[in-house]
């Protein structure tokens, strides 16, 4: 696991890059906590740096729309899903996302 913040550190609405082997891209919406691959994959973005509606992110070069529970594309330019994480919230407030290097690693030379 990796600890990513404290829940108040990350209001309704915001979104984080947490810097890891790979980014990740952490997001509060609507009060549930969710953990993608920061990168686009239609081209090399911060999905953290776009624009949060619903449980949805769009990613901000090209309008690409990636559902934060699947990482499942909603519309072109992207054609492929970003890798989603598991998040837990400790009794503390800490946010920790399930990966490992290990898992990190793999994915990406798939």
């Amino acid at each position: 696991m990796i600890y990513a913040c404290h829940l108040e550190d990350l209001p309704q609405g915001e979104s984080l890059r947490v810097m890891a082997d790979v980014p990740i891209a952490l997001f509060n919406a609507d009060g549930e906590i969710y953990a993608v691959d920061d990168t686009c994959t239609h081209q090399n973005a911060s999905l953290s740096d776009g624009w949060l509606e619903g449980c949805f992110i769009e990613c901000p070069l090209h309008e690409s729309a990636f559902d934060l529970r699947t990482g499942e594309p909603s519309c072109l330019p992207a054609k492929r899903p970003v890798r989603t994480y598991p998040v837990t919230v400790a009794d503390d407030g800490g946010v920790y996302i399930h990966a490992t290097a290990a898992e990190r690693v793999a994915e990406g030379a798939a």
